[in-house]
Formats: C-alpha cells, sequence, structure tokens
C-alpha cells in the first residue's frame, strides 16, 4: 500500500514539474509601447514602466517602444501595428496614446499611464474609477484645489489669474476648468487662454502675459514640450507661472505640487505584471493615483522674477540633471 501511494505522489509530483517546465518555457510576453511626445515626465513614466516590468518579469517581457513625436495621428498608427503584431499588452502613455488604444482594441490589455482624468479621456459620464473593459492604469492628476491654494499662498495679491492650456487636449480643458472655479473662490479673475498646437502658443501666450498678473499651466503635453516658449515670453514680462507638474515647472514655472512621474511608471508596471501573468483581471482593476505630491519650486527663475518661496518647498533640479538621471 506504502509503495502505491508513493508511486501516486511521484508521479504528481513529476506531472508538476513537466506542467511547470512548460508554463515557464512558454511565458514571453511582448508588451508595446506608445508614448505621446518626448519629455522629462513622459521619459520617467516609460522608464519606471519598463523597470519595475523587467524586475517583475525578467528576460521574459520584451518591449516595442514607439513616440509619436507629439502626434495624436501617429499615436493611432503605432497602436494599430501593436494590435497587427498581436501583441500581450499596451502602455499608452499620455491621454491621444490612450485614446488612440481605446479605438484600436477592445481585447488587448491596455493600461495609462500620464493621464489625468480617465472619465473625461475615454468619455465615461459618472466615472467611478474602474474603467470596467480591457483598460486601466495610473494617474498623474495633482489636487487641483492644492494648486490653486498654491497660487494664492504665493501670489494673495494678484488680480488677474490667466490659465494657458492646449484645446486639443481634454484633461487640460478639465484642469484649468477645475482650477478656475477654485481660484474664482479665492477671489481671482480669471481667463482661459486656449492654443490649438505650438504654432499657435507664442501669440497665445504673448496675449496672456500681457493680461495677467500670475498664469497657471496645467499638466499639458503641448506645454511641456515647449516651456522654452512659453518661459521667453512670460519671464521678461514678469509673469510668474504655477505649473501642473515638474517637468513644465522647471522649464517655466516657479512652482508646483507635483508627482514623481518614474514611480508613477513603476505603479504601472506593477499592474502589468499582474495582468501578464493571470494574477489580476485588466477590467476589474481600478485606476491608481500617485500615493504623494511635493510643493517644489524653480530656485532660477524665482530668483529671477523676485519670487519668495516658503520653507517647505523643494528646489527642482536643472532639467538637464534631471533628463541625464532619467537616461542613466
Amino acid at each position: 500500500m506504502k509503495k502505491q501511494v508513493a508511486a501516486v505522489v511521484l508521479s504528481a509530483v513529476m506531472a508538476g514539474s513537466i506542467v511547470g517546465m512548460n508554463v515557464s518555457a512558454e511565458e514571453t510576453y511582448n508588451v508595446g509601447i506608445c508614448q505621446l511626445v518626448q519629455h522629462v515626465a513622459l521619459d520617467a513614466a516609460t522608464q519606471g514602466f519598463k523597470d519595475a516590468l523587467t524586475e517583475e518579469l525578467g528576460d521574459a517581457v520584451t518591449f516595442d517602444e514607439q513616440n509619436a513625436q507629439g502626434d495624436s495621428n501617429t499615436c493611432s498608427t503605432i497602436v494599430n501595428s501593436f494590435v497587427s503584431n498581436n501583441v500581450d499588452l499596451i502602455l499608452a502613455n499620455a491621454t491621444p496614446a490612450l485614446q488612440a488604444a481605446q479605438a484600436a482594441t477592445d481585447t488587448i490589455p491596455i493600461l495609462g499611464t500620464s493621464v489625468t482624468e480617465y472619465g473625461v479621456a475615454l468619455g465615461i459620464e459618472d466615472f467611478s474609477g474602474t474603467v470596467g473593459t480591457n483598460i486601466s492604469g495610473t494617474s498623474d492628476l495633482a489636487p487641483l484645489d492644492e494648486q490653486a491654494a498654491m497660487l494664492n499662498e504665493l501670489f494673495p495679491d494678484a488680480k488677474n489669474v490667466g490659465l494657458l492650456y492646449c484645446s486639443a487636449e481634454a484633461n487640460s480643458q478639465y484642469q484649468v476648468d477645475t482650477v478656475q472655479a477654485a481660484l474664482e473662490e479665492l477671489g481671482y479673475t480669471c481667463k482661459q487662454y486656449a492654443f490649438s498646437d505650438s504654432n499657435d502658443l507664442s501669440a497665445v501666450c504673448t496675449t496672456a502675459a500681457d493680461e495677467s498678473d500670475v498664469m497657471y499651466v496645467p499638466t499639458d503635453n503641448t506645454a511641456a514640450s515647449n516651456t522654452e516658449i512659453i518661459s521667453n515670453i512670460c519671464v521678461p514680462a514678469g509673469v510668474p507661472i504655477i505649473a501642473g507638474e515638474e517637468g513644465i515647472c522647471a522649464g517655466c514655472g516657479v512652482a508646483t505640487l507635483s508627482i514623481d512621474y518614474y514611480d508613477l511608471g513603476v505603479a504601472t508596471g506593477k499592474m502589468a505584471a499582474k495582468i501578464l501573468t493571470g494574477e489580476s483581471k485588466v477590467e476589474e482593476m481600478p485606476i491608481e493615483y500617485a500615493p504623494q505630491f511635493t510643493k517644489k519650486y524653480n530656485a532660477t527663475l524665482c530668483e529671477e522674477l523676485g519670487v519668495t518661496i516658503p520653507d517647505d518647498y523643494v528646489a527642482i533640479e536643472a532639467a538637464e540633471e534631471a533628463e541625464s538621471e532619467t537616461e542613466a
């Protein structure tokens, strides 16, 4: 009897070993990454995603990483190629990339990152926090009322606030609407200045600088890619900018309440690992948000514009140093 039991146990162990070997051999994953445009914040999110997923899955995962160079139509071309190649998962870095992925497939798991508000981006009314389809991801939304409070803390005597954003980005509209409401409750007069793309940014920004005491620029991909233009207009005009995220602040702002985009990418990579290994289902995963926010300031522009910063703010590293660390 003991020999029969031993034989059964041995057979089970051998069968389990064979199954494990087969699963191990089959567990390879191809992940497509569509990033809207190259700038510090999005680059950091992509790197964090790759690092986290590689740490979880090692050589079993390969990446097809492509950059749309700021063009929404190119996002569509990229994600359609991912669908044709039947990738195992798509990372959509920024709202236009997410929207393109949503249009391209309803079966391949999609994770967004650097997306501010998923309900707005995906056209979902009364968004509850879980998309419920093949889409989930992470949000870079900072507390907008606290960003408005930051502007009030630093510029209590200002009267006119200009809100500069790209009209092609739905999440930017959402942010400026929310911040404007908060600022108006604090007694400011606000005006929105929308540019359609980088071609009319200079003209719109010049008008905003002429008419504003201080400006607000939300988490906006087009603005993030053109901070030099904004800075070259606003700094000589003596108009300080409160920015929606650190990358924009480093380029043209004086202060921001921001997140760490690398950490956001890491969180997204961990979600991807759970989906690919079958531990979690994408349709059941709620959108994840950054766990903490930091008050940061641009020391160079604050000094140039004569802005005094409270002691609880942290200085942003020089942009070139931040980029080199991201690439390292």
